[in-house]
């Protein structure tokens, strides 16, 4: 006989079952494709009274307050957002023409020298500054966090009139007038019903701003396209010219994010109003939780990337911060060019003068008001812990666990062999004791120095951290100082894939290299908003900064977008694919001495690190030869992904049938600038992969293959000469790829065409079973 409690949970199941969650909450209903034949106000209106009428079908006649559209998309796919229970979501998912349904998922941000260091990685700097001439015309579009108009790297002097294909506005808020923007920033939108958790009783003109109240917007916009600004720095550090990469691109900004991150709504709207404005690039420095990837079609920045790409828009993205972890590379879809992390050959470095005169470099933006002149208590954290707190939480600086009786007046030193505590807790911890700074020893370097303000706080790797715990050790009266930080350039080797850069192969298909490319990413000088808006205390003794430094594959996305834009500007008649092999066939895969790029644990760079290398925007401008991922590539892709021909036909518009032959093997077949292949069988013959290449440079030259691997695969390339002449303007190439004598695992290398002068490489990653 069953127990009583087994009854229970048997009547709590079938209660859980019959009855799914009835509380309304965000949902975005996706139709696919925009395939209305009325434009203007007349066709949104249309859209909006038959997405009413579906809404009226499965929400209750009681519940009228719940008939609100919160976002109507129409101009390059069709769908809308809206106040809808499981139960609701689930009947309008089998409704006639809706591609997919799903709740509104909170996307998180990923969050000067750098473009210097770009062009003398290039050789550009041997060309006294000539470069080709570009176009004012290229309008990049940033979904982010908003923007601070006054900053100078919004200026627009010297620019021309702004394009007329523009069809964008300069919305007005609270705090931002039509006035805020200008030639330089064209225009600004916002939404803010989405952005946190909405309710039914919402107006759709809830008050808001395009104005930035978090800093993310305005470091992203300003690094893609920011204004030259002269003698720029943070308190002193990193000074030089500010610029964007493509400085004279307009920028309009979509404020689809807050602090607390960007809803999945907001980010389709933006992308669906920017690609009707008129934009080129669209830089999204945003993404899902690795751990929590969506499907292609149940993912905000997935859908709207692949309608703004089917219209001629670029769409670029940051991959995450998840590393260095592999699999967690997030914004993985083909029509996505994804981006990851890299140093440049910058650091901020903070000296630690011991008590007996021994001088530590250490690693920090610090503005510390020590000196040399007098020294300070020096202790170990473990030794001023609370009473009954155990060593690992004491050492670790956790929070509670430093005893201010024996903290106050003293630099602390604190391990960071324990991740879930950061190094801003550890701060706090310290500065709320009484402490006067801060050694914090790493067991593992980031690479990413922590900004402390005023507070001294410096960082160590193990090694030096074993001299200052010896030190401490050897005598009664430990004392030392922390120095303000200083800026050390031309530091090597750079460029080194940053540690939090998110890692490949992708979650979702292991048939595409995720990332794409890497770009700066580590300790970015770019514009910031007032320290006043973000509600924290200037530095002390100084004026407050127009810029900030900031880290993140955030950083870098903005990065490629201007360097897209660089491009576009002096090739206007490139496709977004066109661009995306330029950049990528040409990128740069050595460091700043001559050696192959490292990662943050100075093994080798792979392609499931840095994609193709590091972005060279200059002789992206002549790659060559080029690899033209088209629409069609994007929908068997889709097909080999397992979608079904209804669903594809439903998202691209168009009517598509499917390969009967289609599997996830396939998808290694699409056009790509660059090969991976998920499951290479040792066992079984050579695996063949084709790739159609598009000369874009001399018409009649002759291209010749040669190959890199390593892992003991065999790569052969037929033919190894391509021949173009003035009526011969593509080529069709095989990549055969043999395992049987290669060790298990990823193997990686590239097949490089070359005509002499220009190199057009094909980086590869085969995973051999």
């Amino acid at each position: 006989m069953a127990s009583l409690f087994q009854l229970f949970l048997l009547t709590l199941l079938c209660v859980t079952n019959a009855h799914p969650n009835q509380t309304p909450e965000m949902y975005i209903v996706y139709m696919g494709s925009s395939s209305s034949n009325i434009d203007g106000e007349e066709g949104i209106n249309a859209d909006r009274v038959a997405h009413l009428e579906q809404l009226a079908s499965v929400v209750p006649s009681e519940e009228k307050e719940r008939l609100l559209l919160i976002h109507t998309y129409h101009h390059t796919f069709k769908g809308f957002s809206a106040m809808l229970t499981e139960k609701e979501a689930a009947v309008l998912s089998g409704h006639e023409g809706v591609v997919s349904v799903f709740k509104d998922p909170m996307l998180q941000l990923h969050t000067t020298r750098s473009w210097d260091f770009l062009a003398a990685e290039s050789g550009a700097a041997q060309s006294n500054g000539q470069y080709p001439k570009v176009s004012d015309d290229v309008i990049i579009g940033l979904v982010d966090t908003g923007i601070w108009p006054e900053s100078p790297s919004f200026s627009d002097a010297g620019i021309g009139e702004i394009p007329s294909r523009w069809r964008g506005t300069c919305m007005e808020g609270t705090d931002f007038k039509k006035s805020n923007c200008n030639r330089k920033l064209i225009g600004a939108r916002y939404y803010t019903i989405g952005t946190d958790p909405p309710r039914p009783s919402l107006s759709t003109n809830a008050t808001g701003s395009p104005r930035d109240s978090v800093d993310h917007g305005t470091h992203t916009a300003s690094t893609a396209a920011g204004a030259v600004v002269p003698n720029a720095s943070y308190y002193g550090l990193a000074r030089g010219t500010a610029k964007g990469g493509s400085p004279s691109s307009r920028i309009a900004m979509y404020k689809a994010c807050s602090l607390s991150g960007c809803a999945g709504s907001n980010i389709l709207k933006a992308i669906d109003d920017a690609v009707s404005d008129g934009v080129d690039i669209v830089s999204i420095s945003v993404g899902i939780s690795s751990i929590f990837q969506l499907d292609f079609l149940n993912d905000p920045i997935a859908i709207g990337a692949f309608h703004a790409t089917q219209k001629g828009v670029l769409v670029v993205c940051s991959g995450g911060n998840d590393g260095p972890e592999p699999y967690t590379v997030v914004n993985s879809a083909p029509w996505i060019f994804t981006i990851g992390a890299s140093s440049i050959d910058r650091r901020f470095q903070s000296n630690i003068v011991l008590g007996n005169d021994d001088v530590l470099k250490g690693s920090a933006i610090n503005f510390s008001n020590l000196t040399r002149a007098k020294s300070t208590p020096l202790a170990f954290a473990g030794d001023v812990a609370s009473k009954l707190t155990p060593l690992s939480e004491s050492s670790n600086c956790y929070p509670g666990s430093l005893d201010a009786r024996k903290a106050a007046g003293k630099i602390i030193v604190c391990l960071n062999d324990d991740q879930s505590v950061p190094r801003r807790v550890k701060k706090l911890v310290t500065e709320a004791a009484g402490a006067k700074g801060l050694i914090i020893i790493d067991a593992i370097d980031n690479g990413v120095a922590f900004d402390s303000g005023s507070f001294p706080l410096s960082e160590v790797g193990s090694r030096v951290g074993a001299r200052v715990l010896r030190y401490i050790n050897s005598t009664r009266n430990p004392t030392a100082t922390i120095l303000p930080s200083v800026t050390v350039g031309r530091s090597k080797p750079a460029p080194i894939v940053a540690y939090f850069s998110s890692r490949g192969p992708g979650g979702l298909t292991e048939g595409i290299i995720k990332p794409d490319i890497m770009a700066p990413g580590v300790g970015i000088l770019a514009a910031t908003i007032p320290i006043f808006a973000m509600g924290r205390d200037p530095v002390a003794g100084k004026k407050p900064s127009n810029f900030a430094l900031k880290s993140g594959t955030s950083m870098a996305c903005p990065h490629v977008s201007g360097a897209a834009a660089f491009v576009k500007s002096t090739r206007p008649g490139w496709t977004p694919s066109m661009i995306k092999s330029a950049l990528m066939t040409t990128a740069s895969t050595t460091n700043n001495v001559g050696k192959p790029l490292t990662n943050s644990s100075n093994g080798g760079a792979t392609p499931l690190d840095m994609g193709a290398g590091e972005i060279n925007p200059i002789r992206a401008l002549n790659p060559g030869l080029v690899f033209e991922t088209t629409t069609t590539d994007h929908l068997l892709f889709l097909c080999y992904y397992g979608y079904k021909d209804q669903l594809i036909s439903s998202v691209s518009g168009v009517n598509f049938s499917c390969p009967s032959n289609s599997s996830d093997a396939l998808i290694s077949d699409i056009n790509y600038p660059s090969i991976s292949i998920a499951n290479l069988d040792g066992q079984q013959s050579a695996r063949t992969i084709s790739r159609t290449v598009t000369n874009v440079g001399p018409e009649s030259v002759t291209y010749v293959a040669s190959v890199e691997v390593v892992n003991g695969l065999v790569v052969k390339v037929s033919p190894e000469r391509l021949v173009f002449s003035r009526g011969t303007k593509m080529a069709t190439f095989q990549v055969s790829f043999d395992g049987k004598g290669a060790k298990k695992g990823y193997g990686f290398g590239s097949v490089t065409w070359s005509d002499g002068v220009r190199y057009v490489r094909l980086a590869f990653a085969v995973n051999v079973i």
